[in-house]
């Protein structure tokens, strides 16, 4: 059951689109206040747990540890931050009984879960103006797909976003990326995406190509997709302030960026320099942004990615302003002026919260300061596009995905979970993320695989392409002065080419569950406390994810291991794809196991009397063949196919459903 509470003014999100009446009252379970700001409480059993919050720090278990939604260009994703690029505001309390909470606030939300007192949890924020839904049910998947039920369906991928894709923050020219896509080709790596990173662009500019780079632009993308590659190219927050450029003089004249309390256009340097921000909040202004992907679907493009857009500031004209300040006062030997207060000055310049202060959005008509609905900017801008590409391509699916988020957004575009780095200790993040983004709604979601700061190693890519295997963004990123890591720098090719590989087989089940989840509002990765609740191993293992309703992933996240200990809730059967090709099943009873993985091999877990579909290998999705299907598992299982076009909008659960059944011995 669903109940929703009043406080205050709420500021109208958009994240809940079913009518819901309002409760008296307030909800009957912990304490709630308005007296200063606003604050729920309740005490914490031992053995309660805690769910949710999409993007965030640290395990599956909240508990222990502060979580502060606040959008933040933050790329250091170390354990003590508390804020990384969204802000998922829905949480479960399951222990005895389950409960669910969705605090709807666009600012700055503070979620103490048993960090300041260990039995305590505290949702709190300087406002009493919110709506709160309440959310109880059998189990904690029952109010996931409640909740689901009352944000909208999940954003729906065309089916070539499945396949694998290849980026670098340093592909500047069209030689740059015919080079890239030539090796993968030559070395018979499946490739199906090539992304463009800024510096396509001219000067950093939306909706511009730099043409010297790129003479012929659109016959560049006609040549990729004759090579059966979708280049997706990035679209940044900040609209360049330069006379000349249509998309700031438009802007400027319709009145369409974010303004200062006087009325004046709010500035602040991003990549293209001083920059404009798009009102995005502003239902015109998101319109007229919108159309702009227009600029580039025209010329062939049928896939993007958001970036920058928490949004992200370099610096503002008041921010220099005070740190020159600050810096010619040490220089002229203020003895107020320490010398580190130069460097705090220096380091406080970028995504400053007093520069969030300085400009509004007009809502209706209303100024509204932006550090008030922060979190809402990345929901919007992706939005901007969503509806842009119904009206621009209404049969045809685009693909898009955002780096800032907010609940609501989900229904719009995927999500990369932002600028990680190559650490083993994030491909471990990136498993725990999965089943709490898809309990906010993020289901076309995965991580920058390989790392995209830092240097990442031949192992390591390895093992974290092994994860991304499942995840429904594959994508290789990394950093401008970062080691080049596409699969063709590193020796023994074949093993990429079997990793990857793995995953083209997997696509018709990958894609199968995608769809099933997005169109009944379930998760395509759950804890294995949602599946074995009774069961008090599965319950505390993080490490291990349900993926459908038919598989257990268990990917090696440590260097050097040979192998890992897995915890099996039920009798499972172990499948091992083998770099020859071959396929090795082995039935497996309950408990604990140890089991060796090389690095050139993908394991999985099939659950029970079940079976999963696979196909041949494939060097691009639409080179799947379908009649090269088969099913592994167990025999006299069967298993519910979900397959379309992939790329029209017209979703249908049942006139696109079949029942397989794997017969003995086949």
């Amino acid at each position: 059951m669903v109940k929703k509470f009043v406080y205050g003014t709420p500021f109208e999100t958009e994240a809940v689109v079913k009518e819901i009446p309002s409760s008296e009252g307030n909800p009957d379970y912990g304490t709630f206040s308005t007296e200063n700001g606003f604050s729920f409480t309740t005490k914490l059993a031992d053995d309660d747990m805690v769910f949710g919050l999409g993007e965030a720090n640290r395990g599956i278990n909240k508990r222990g540890f502060l979580y502060i939604s606040d959008c933040a260009d933050d790329p250091n994703h170390v354990e003590s931050k508390t804020s990384l690029y969204a802000a998922h505001n829905f949480i479960i309390i399951s222990g005895k009984t389950h409960v669910g909470f969705f605090f709807d606030y666009p600012g700055t939300l503070r979620f103490d879960i048993g960090y300041t007192t260990s039995d305590t949890m505290t949702v709190s924020c300087e406002n009493a103006d919110l709506y709160v839904y309440m959310i109880t049910g059998d189990s904690d998947l029952d109010i996931v797909k409640q909740f689901r039920g009352i944000i909208g369906r999940s954003y729906i991928a065309p089916k070539f976003a499945f396949g694998y894709g290849q980026s670098r923050w340093g592909y500047k020219t069209e030689d740059d990326f015919r080079t890239v896509v030539k090796k993968y080709r030559e070395n018979h790596v499946p490739l199906d995406m090539v992304y463009m990173d800024i510096d396509y662009m001219q000067d950093y500019k939306d909706f511009t190509v730099n043409e010297e780079r790129f003479p012929d632009f659109e016959g560049f993308v006609q040549d990729m997709k004759k090579e059966k590659i979708h280049l997706v190219p990035i679209i940044d927050a900040g609209v360049k302030v330069e006379e000349g450029y249509d998309i700031y003089e438009e802007g400027c004249e319709k009145g369409y960026f974010c303004r200062r309390e006087d009325g004046s256009y709010f500035e602040a340097t991003v990549w293209p320099g001083w920059t404009h921000f798009p009102d995005v909040l502003n239902a015109d202004a998101r319109k007229w942004f919108g159309d702009k992907y227009d600029v580039l679907v025209s010329k062939g493009i049928d896939a993007f990615w958001n970036d920058m857009n928490e949004p992200s500031i370099f610096y503002s004209q008041e921010g220099l302003a005070d740190f020159k300040e600050t810096a010619k006062k040490y220089v002229e030997g203020d003895p107020e002026v320490p010398h580190y207060m130069v460097g705090e000055k220096l380091q406080a310049l970028a995504n400053n919260h007093e520069d969030y202060k300085r400009f509004y959005h007009n809502v209706n008509g209303e100024q509204v300061r932006h550090d008030k609905v922060h979190n809402l900017f990345g929901y919007n801008m992706t939005r901007s596009a969503g509806e842009a590409f119904e009206r621009i391509s209404p049969d045809k699916r685009i693909l898009m995905f955002s780096r800032s988020s907010y609940i609501g957004m989900h229904r719009y575009g995927g999500i990369w979970t932002g600028d990680n780095c190559s650490w083993w200790s994030h491909i471990l993040l990136n498993l725990k993320m999965m089943p709490s983004l898809n309990m906010c709604g993020f289901l076309y979601t995965g991580a920058d695989l390989g790392g995209f700061g830092a240097n990442t190693t031949r192992d390591l890519l390895l093992r974290w392409l092994a994860l991304g295997v499942f995840t429904p963004l594959m994508r290789d990123h990394s950093c401008e002065n970062t080691r080049e890591q596409e699969c063709y720098r590193f020796e023994h090719i074949e093993d990429f080419r079997h990793i990857i590989g793995v995953r083209y087989r997997l696509i018709p089940y990958i894609y199968s569950e995608y769809m099933k989840a997005a169109l009944t509002d379930d998760m395509m990765f759950k804890p294995l406390a949602f599946e074995y609740p009774e069961d008090r191993m599965a319950v505390n293992v993080e490490d291990q994810l349900m993926l459908g309703n038919e598989i257990m992933i268990a990917p090696v996240y440590t260097q050097n291991a040979i192998g890992r200990y897995v915890y099996l809730p039920e009798a499972m059967m172990l499948v091992r794809f083998c770099p020859d090709g071959k396929i090795e099943q082995t039935e497996m009873p309950k408990g604990h196991h140890f089991v060796e993985v090389p690095l050139n091999e993908v394991i999985l877990f099939i659950r029970q009397g079940k079976c999963i579909p696979l196909v041949d290998a494939a060097e691009c999705v639409d080179e799947i063949d379908m009649d090269s299907l088969q099913l592994i598992g167990y025999a006299n299982s069967t298993y519910q196919l979900y397959d379309d076009d992939g790329y029209t909008r017209a979703y249908d659960l049942e006139k696109s459903t079949v029942w397989l059944k794997k017969e003995e011995n086949k």
